[in-house]
């Protein structure tokens, strides 16, 4: 409890009174990532409703970070709300807290005085200590801890206020990269964690395993080995003692939901490393690509359930599932709705980790690359589940005027397409959706009282071809640093990348040298690339440098021991000459989905392009990053689209209620709370990451 808002104490038991007489009253405020434990994002707030959300209105903004700055992934952030404090972290990880009435910084905390760093973080945790109350959250690999009152560090925790996740492994990593991107969650005195680790091919890489840090001391508290150990359930689904290798890592990025009264907590994981070659890691690979269920004080294994097998797509579990109920023969089921990057929503019992809505396993193409061996079988959800486009044909591509059809149907004639899971291979492959979805991060918003999930949908292509390492050939200097930067940088430094472009046309070759220091010794939160020798290290510069495209080396990699031999050449997108989608409409949905019936009850478009808007073409969508929220007052909201628009949507059937033009995007949920007796609702708008749009730095907060 935060002392400066701390009440008279007979109003603190009329407020437990009130609680008590209507439980409904724990969605009123944003206590944690998501809205609450269970991941709801819901509020029973219903102020703002669908006869009055005409009139909402913008009542303040505030600047997260100095728009000078620049940060590559904008502001990913769902803010936390705790009695009449706003906590938000920027990509900068400055942690804010935020007087919620009337937008006035309180205390600012900067945990790198001494230097800029960029990267991406979305959110902080909150945990009741009986006094301030303590905040926490990750930058680079050190986890904090901060007084809620003051923003100063709590040194009884860790040493002085902080503790490295780079500990409590039996293998040395101290030089090796772990970070965090989404907050833990609070069960007990614990802090579950999950990690974001380095994936990249023939990397060395840090165990992802999931651990329960005590929120008291920082102390490791207990340990959930990902990749299974000897005797443990899944061992077999690996090579012999895979645990051990260096090069293989199972993380959970996308955070956590929790049963408190049953003490389980829930999170998915993430494709195995490598994403695209698993020939070091033959069988199904669990748990890779996992719903999990763990006894959250001990952190044992209850149930799992794989939604990919040996994945070879990069198809993440992105986000931890919904705690939902769903209406079985007349009775009230307490289960889990996953949404996937594949368009498709799992619905498991929550206690035994069995199919609600039926799920079967279809048979699916098998690799022709040397070493591979893929899953002769994935598992698919009933067809009313699927809420994605998961198939493409010559039908299904682009059909406006002018955006040149045969020119679509001409790029794509060399490649393998149609359907989920074709494997990668030397000949161009279509992935439809693409490698960020389907549904990402963002998750699915849903409503308690009549168990409907929403959630939002991109559906683009993009592709990818395998290239074979140990085999020695020509090449320009440029052209082999381009190839190694597709294979060791893309991950973060995407083809939208403004920023990263930006830097390119800035360098000169008088930053050579500095350049490969970085790339070798690593910067912020680019890890160290010390596996690259001076001549792989000098073409990736040239490549950076725009340089080397005359300068013509023999590449005698057959020469080399590789633990990855095939790489990918990125994530290249797909398309039109003007730049849109190559498939049809719509490139982008809101669905609001009945969980009793397990069927879509609707789906809109989400998002629009405002050149096609102006032709006269109604909503297309758009890609979309970031997640919804419900409210009990019948409304959708989300921002998430390329438009950068924020809307409010009626539960009903999904028509737009509202819409404020943000000043850049809002890749981040919204949340909502109540202050002094008035609904606010808040988004950050910081633009830029995957979609690509320009930066912003603001959080926007509206009432009515």
């Amino acid at each position: 409890m935060i002392k400066s808002l701390q009440k008279p104490l007979f109003v603190f038991f009329l407020i437990i009174f009130i609680s008590c007489e209507n439980s409904d009253k724990k969605y009123a405020s944003w206590l944690s990532y998501s809205g609450d434990p269970t991941g709801s994002k819901y509020s029973s707030l219903d102020q703002v409703n669908t006869t009055n959300v005409k009139n909402l209105k913008l009542l303040w903004t505030y600047e997260v970070f100095d728009k000078k700055q620049n940060h590559r992934n904008g502001i990913q952030c769902n803010p936390i709300v705790i009695d009449d404090r706003i906590y938000i972290i920027g990509p900068d990880f400055n942690v804010h807290s935020i007087d919620s009435e009337s937008g006035n910084l309180i205390w600012k905390y900067n945990p790198f005085p001494e230097k800029k760093i960029s990267g991406t973080t979305r959110g902080v945790t909150y945990y009741d200590d009986g006094l301030n109350g303590r905040i926490f959250f990750v930058a680079e690999s050190i986890l904090y801890c901060l007084d809620a009152l003051t923003g100063k560090l709590i040194n009884s925790f860790g040493d002085g206020g902080k503790t490295t996740l780079n500990k409590g492994f039996d293998r040395n990593t101290k030089d090796l990269f772990i970070s965090a991107t989404t907050p833990g969650i609070i069960f007990n005195n614990l802090l579950i964690l999950g990690s974001r680790v380095l994936d990249t091919a023939n990397q060395k890489t840090i165990p992802g395993d999931i651990r329960a840090f005590n929120v008291l001391t920082g102390d490791i508290v207990w340990t959930f080995n990902t990749i299974p150990r000897l005797g443990e359930t899944g061992y077999d689904s690996w090579p012999k003692d895979s645990w051990k290798n260096q090069y293989l890592t199972v993380n959970s990025w996308g955070g956590f939901t929790l049963d408190q009264k049953n003490g389980i907590v829930f999170f998915g994981t993430g494709s195995p490393s490598y994403d695209h070659w698993g020939g070091n890691r033959v069988g199904d690979n669990l748990f890779g690509n996992c719903i999990i269920a763990l006894e959250a004080n001990t952190g044992k294994r209850i149930w799992h359930y794989q939604t990919v097998h040996h994945d070879l797509w990069d198809y993440d579990i992105p986000c931890p599932p919904n705690l939902v109920q769903v209406k079985v023969n007349g009775r009230l089921v307490d289960a889990i709705a996953q949404p996937t990057k594949t368009g498709q929503l799992f619905v498991l019992d929550r206690f035994t980790g069995n199919p609600i809505h039926p799920i079967s396993e279809k048979v699916v193409p098998q690799s022709d690359i040397p070493g591979e061996v893929t899953s002769k079988t994935q598992p698919f959800t009933k067809p009313d589940l699927i809420y994605g486009m998961t198939k493409i044909d010559k039908s299904s591509l682009n059909k406006i005027e002018g955006f040149g059809k045969k020119s679509i149907e001409d790029s794509i004639k060399s490649m393998d397409y149609g359907q989920l899971f074709i494997p990668p291979g030397v000949k161009p492959t279509m992935v439809f959706p693409q490698f960020n979805g389907g549904t990402d991060w963002g998750g699915a918003a849903y409503d308690i009282n009549d168990r409907m999930i929403y959630v939002n949908c991109s559906n683009e292509a993009e592709w990818f071809a395998m290239i074979n390492l140990v085999q020695g050939k020509k090449v320009s200097v440029y052209n082999y640093g381009k190839q190694l930067f597709s294979t060791n940088c893309t991950a973060c430094h995407n083809n939208s990348n403004i920023g990263l472009k930006a830097s390119m046309n800035n360098f000169s070759i008088a930053d050579k040298n500095r350049i490969k220091k970085s790339i070798y010794n690593g910067k912020g939160l680019m890890p160290s690339f010390k596996n690259l020798d001076e001549d792989e290290l000098n073409a990736l510069s040239s490549y950076i440098l725009k340089t080397g495209k005359d300068e013509i080396i023999e590449v005698e990699n057959s020469n080399k021991i590789f633990e990855i031999p095939w790489v990918a050449n990125g994530h290249p997108e797909l398309k039109t000459k003007n730049g849109f989608p190559i498939n049809d409409m719509p490139w982008g949905t809101l669905s609001g989905i009945n969980l009793d019936l397990g069927e879509i009850i609707w789906q809109v478009p989400l998002g629009t392009y405002p050149e096609l808007e102006k032709k006269g073409l109604s909503a297309t969508g758009t890609f979309n990053m970031g997640g919804p929220i419900a409210t009990a007052g019948g409304l959708i909201f989300i921002g998430a689209t390329m438009d950068e628009r924020f809307r409010a949507f009626d539960k009903k059937n999904g028509s737009l209620m509202w819409e404020y033009q943000l000043e850049a995007g809002g890749y981040a949920t919204p949340s909502t709370f109540e202050v002094n007796g008035k609904q606010l609702i808040i988004i950050a708008g910081g633009g830029l990451g995957k979609p690509g749009t320009k930066g912003g730095n603001k959080l926007y907060c509206f009432g009515l």
